[in-house]
């Protein structure tokens, strides 16, 4: 499919084969999978899910003339879903158990993640998706270090995270000028529990505003005049955000939940 990358879109299409077998491979698609494809591009990926035969394949394309392509290449093959992934609606998520892959937008990948990690609707086996590195390590960081942020916390909340491979720009045309990581996500057997995953997002929001600062200014944000034991949850006010690990954050937002915040 000869197609000349959109700048404004962020294309960047993959096309090194040893990469789309590592994602297939770490995919396991079974018969019974349905699979969701975000981003399919030129189909490079799309005709590696085919062959796997799972139950059905949905793919999310924003460029028409690139879903266009696919229904022609594909036919009945895959369901193309021509819209922004993140003007998707959670009732589309609803009743339905995806193996989610996909080379997201990196301008958006955060976004998109953040998402679905707070989207209760969704429903996944597997996500295997590619970020920019920096994005990828910011996803994997531990506590205390540099690159712990909310979308670290958002995302171990729910799934077991792990690298499959870093990706180089020679693996793209056209070639991006970073590095790519390609990561799988597992949903966790046992989650903690909040009422509203927006707090969590509100919460983790008010805290990584302010990074540096020490966490009694987001604590008397969120909780005004109510006396917030920090003993009872291990801090001192003097911490920083990056300084609290993702458990404590999640007792926070019970917290916060049950003092009706």
């Amino acid at each position: 499919m000869l197609v000349k990358p959109k700048k404004s879109l962020g294309q960047n299409f993959l096309h090194d084969k040893n990469i789309i077998h590592k994602i297939i491979n770490a995919s396991k698609i079974s018969s019974n999978d349905q699979v969701l494809e975000i981003g399919p591009g030129t189909g490079n990926l799309t005709k590696y899910i085919i062959s796997q035969k799972p139950k059905k394949i949905y793919a999310v394309e924003k460029d028409k003339s690139l879903a266009g392509e696919l229904e022609k290449q594909y036919c009945n093959k895959i369901n193309i879903i021509k819209k922004d992934i993140l003007k998707i609606p959670d009732e589309f998520y609803s009743g339905k158990k995806f193996l989610i892959l996909g080379n997201l937008p990196y301008n958006i990948s955060t976004k998109i993640l953040s998402n679905w990690c707070l989207n209760n609707k969704l429903n996944v086996s597997k996500m295997i998706l590619m970020f920019q590195k920096e994005v990828a390590e910011r996803i994997l960081a531990n506590v205390n270090s540099r690159e712990y942020s909310r979308i670290t916390i958002l995302s171990n909340w729910k799934f077991d995270i792990h690298k499959i491979t870093d990706v180089r720009p020679n693996s793209f045309f056209p070639k991006p000028k970073i590095d790519s990581s390609v990561l799988e996500f597992t949903p966790k057997t046992k989650i903690h529990a909040i009422k509203d995953p927006k707090n969590l997002e509100k919460i983790t929001k008010v805290f990584f505003s302010q990074r540096r600062k020490m966490i009694n200014k987001p604590i008397s944000i969120l909780f005004k005049k109510l006396q917030f034991n920090y003993k009872k949850f291990n801090l001192n006010p003097s911490d920083r955000p990056q300084n609290v690990d993702i458990i404590k954050y999640l007792k926070i937002v019970n917290e916060y939940e049950s003092l009706g915040s």
